[in-house]
């Protein structure tokens, strides 16, 4: 099994369970050092000081394989982070899909940054940064 930080939407193990995966929850947790972007998609950049949320699950390596060979997420790359559970502060070596620096930030997906702040909410993260991603669904005119 393998450690993986979801960051986005598959913090929801009920959507990706609808994916026919098995994730065994081990947390939930925050990554220093990393501010989460949104564009079409959510990615984690690296930026000192900053501190993002999300949820250590355990999937098999033939699951995570399946599950970002989907077109909407095969641009992510894996990289190893250590994340800190929030429930007695154990530090985790796990595996953090993000988008090349690149490509990170382009587009704009308000529907998403709106369910996403929602699921952070519900997750018991702070509401801060449930505002922050909420940000990224405001649209300026």
């Amino acid at each position: 099994m393998n450690a993986i930080f979801f960051y986005g939407l598959f913090m929801d193990a009920k959507l990706l369970e609808k994916k026919g995966l098995h994730p065994r929850r081990v947390g939930s947790a925050k990554l220093p050092d990393f501010r989460i972007q949104i564009g079409n998609r959510a990615t984690l950049v690296p930026c000192a000081g900053s501190v993002s949320y999300g949820v250590v699950m355990a999937l098999s390596a033939e699951e995570a394989r399946s599950l970002y060979s989907e077109a909407s997420v095969r641009d992510y790359q894996p990289e190893p982070v250590l994340a800190q559970l929030i429930e007695g502060s154990e530090t985790i070596d796990a595996m953090c899909y993000n988008l090349a620096p690149d490509s990170a930030g382009t587009g704009t997906n308000a529907e998403y940054a709106m369910r996403l702040s929602k699921l952070v909410l519900e997750l018991g993260f702070p509401p801060a940064y449930a505002d922050e991603i909420a940000r990224y669904g405001r649209v300026t005119k």
